[in-house]
């Protein structure tokens, strides 16, 4: 984001926001599912972009540089078959057709750098997202031998995938997804059955295909640099979710584990400040982005955002109260297959979990199935389900208490501050999080600020 004098913003998309657009706001005959399963969220204009995970303008640049495309064309991402090596240190050895220097990552870092080179007078807002490195994990020369198999860290888990099942029906019944060949995406194959050096490739292939996100975003910076762009924009780097990688037995990313939950928050801004090359040790969640931007524009941040501002960690000073958990849900219903219904016997609605997880425990709370807690102090990597445990049993209660207090908080707000009277709209905008729960108290200039229109 560059703040440019006078203020106005393009907010441009290059890649994909995964926003499925509401069918209940068109016509029957208007509705493109391809254009709507992954739509672009509101207030965007399209760069370039993704359709159903699969970036078809990239392959229209492949098939003009001369490559042969496959019949199915999420097979370009493949191994090529064959490849020097990869029956003896793993499948994922092997690179795809392209090279490196036509990948969808540096497709993605082109078409960006292009339109920066561009907006030299003027001010911009621009979403780059980078598929990689989703799986399939087959990258590119030299990113694909990057790394040595045998130095990467070894999946954390149990003996057994059904050992580790054991510990609760939904994640037996995820497990044995995972059995089925293709289940994770672009690998024909049951990857819980997968020999030890195959996992440790995939994983090592994992790692390469981030060095290959980051030598891009570094090509984004060096032209922010080059074009004098980058002593004004703000930049925040992070990704959508992580990825099991093979810790309990299971690869994607979902359920409860913080594998799949943890990710990176990386933010530069471009003002003096001495909070520079500091590293935060404080929760944040991704909603924390949108009023982090808002606040360094100085626009107003909407009644309904249930996140804060970063900014007083960027300008290095520590909020006088910040909150002292996170909290995630995840939703597994299926209507299409009903399997975890079926499976599970529960109702779609009962497909859900939440999680309330501070520095030393984590609370899971199913709509239909038993809760879990773990001591994260003695069990970081959460084998052990100390819920029905006696000398847990008062601390099941507190967080079953304090998240089903986050919940009421967090909960549909949009005009729950609004009062009509004969006096006219009365809205009151004051901070979200009182001092007893935790939750924080707002930044500088998000004081309390009544309101009344006049009628």
């Amino acid at each position: 984001l560059r703040l440019y004098p006078p203020p106005g913003y393009d907010p441009v998309l290059f890649g994909y926001t995964d926003t499925s657009l509401d069918p209940t706001g068109y016509p029957a005959h208007e509705i493109n599912l391809d254009e709507m399963y992954m739509g672009v969220m509101p207030g965007f204009r399209v760069g370039v972009t993704y359709t159903r995970e699969l970036f078809y303008p990239w392959f229209s640049y492949l098939a003009e540089r001369g490559y042969r495309l496959p019949d199915e064309p999420l097979e370009v991402y493949s191994g090529r078959a064959d490849y020097p090596g990869a029956a003896e240190r793993g499948r994922s050895l092997a690179a795809p057709v392209y090279a490196a220097r036509d990948s969808d990552t540096a497709f993605t870092a082109d078409r960006v750098i292009e339109y920066l080179e561009a907006q030299l007078d003027c001010p911009w807002f621009v979403h780059a997202v980078f598929l990689r490195p989703h799986p399939p994990l087959f990258a590119p020369e030299p990113y694909n031998s990057m790394f040595d198999p045998a130095a990467v860290p070894f999946p954390c888990r149990l003996s057994s995938a059904a050992v580790e099942a054991e510990q609760h029906p939904f994640l037996a019944f995820w497990l044995k997804q995972q059995t089925r060949p293709g289940f994770y995406w672009g690998h024909d194959v049951n990857v819980q059955a997968l020999p030890d050096h195959e996992v440790r490739q995939m994983i090592a292939c994992y790692y390469g295909l981030i060095n290959e996100v980051d030598h891009h975003i570094g090509r984004l910076l060096d032209c922010l640099e080059r074009t004098g762009q980058l002593a004004d924009t703000l930049i925040v780097f992070t990704c959508d979710h992580g990825e099991q990688l093979g810790d309990h037995w299971l690869w994607d990313k979902g359920g409860y584990f913080d594998q799949s939950y943890h990710i990176p928050l990386i933010v530069r801004d471009p003002r003096p400040s001495g909070a520079r090359g500091v590293v935060v040790d404080a929760f944040t969640e991704a909603v924390d982005i949108m009023p982090t931007v808002l606040e360094w524009l100085g626009a107003p941040v909407p009644a309904e955002c249930d996140g804060r501002s970063l900014l007083p960690w960027l300008e290095g000073r520590s909020p006088e109260q910040w909150r002292d958990c996170v909290h995630w849900e995840y939703d597994f219903r299926d209507p299409r297959t009903q399997e975890a219904e079926q499976a599970l016997g529960l109702a779609s609605d009962q497909c859900t979990l939440n999680v309330i997880r501070d520095r030393r425990y984590k609370y899971v709370h199913f709509a239909g199935l038993p809760a879990l807690f773990f001591d994260l102090e003695e069990d970081p990597m959460e084998f052990r389900n100390r819920a029905q445990d006696n000398g847990y049993q008062s601390l099941v209660l507190e967080y079953a208490q304090k998240l089903l207090s986050l919940r009421m908080t967090h909960a549909e707000r949009t005009l729950a501050n609004t009062l009509l009277s004969p006096d006219g709209i009365a809205e009151y905008a004051g901070p979200r999080f009182g001092p007893a729960d935790q939750e924080g108290t707002p930044s500088p200039g998000q004081e309390s600020r009544p309101q009344v229109t006049a009628p």
